[in-house]
């Protein structure tokens, strides 16, 4: 029996050192989503003030093709920091980005497309509470997933996009899924 009390501390240290390793070993801005692997969730938003009606989003546009959904939003600071780099994505050509202009004045999310570029083939409203980002799991703004042709989404990422995270994680997601 005294063997076993002095084991005890032992025993706790090495599970306290387990769970050190284990936590500093995880990425804190990687958060699981229960969406991978699962088809988009069904929506059908109406398009920003300016537009055609018609120009909205809905589920069935992210079908047929491989593309990148960002969640977005004209009072969002890092989607500012952002918004550049989705540009030059958009000029590339390589994937379609579709928009979700969340918790916005719709108002807003207009004139800041027409002020810094609109990189979106379509951009749906989310008005809040954000029943859409809600769907997706959106945790806060910027957020993107890519979807792959069926309209499945394959990927989740976090913040904003960078030369870096877009070069080493997201075009090789995109280029894989489209071949």
């Amino acid at each position: 029996m005294r063997r076993l009390l002095f084991l005890l501390p032992l025993v706790g240290f090495l599970a306290l050192a387990a769970m050190f390793k284990w936590g500093l070993g995880h990425d804190p801005r990687t958060l699981p989503s229960m969406l991978i692997d699962r088809p988009v969730p069904e929506m059908a938003l109406a398009a920003l003030p300016g537009r055609p009606a018609d120009s909205g989003l809905n589920t069935a546009h992210l079908k047929g093709r491989v593309s990148l959904v960002n969640i977005f939003g004209s009072w969002c600071i890092a989607c500012v920091q952002e918004h550049p780099y989705l540009m030059q994505i958009k000029k590339s050509g390589i994937v379609p980005i579709y928009g979700i202009d969340w918790r916005d004045d719709p108002v807003e999310g207009a004139r800041w497309l027409a002020k810094n570029g609109d990189p979106y083939d379509r951009v749906g409203i989310d008005p809040a509470p954000g029943r859409t980002a809600i769907d997706f799991g959106v945790t806060g703004a910027p957020e993107s997933f890519i979807v792959d042709k069926d309209g499945v989404i394959r990927y989740k990422h976090i913040g904003p996009i960078t030369p870096d995270n877009w070069q080493s994680t997201l075009l090789p997601i995109i280029r894989e899924l489209s071949k």
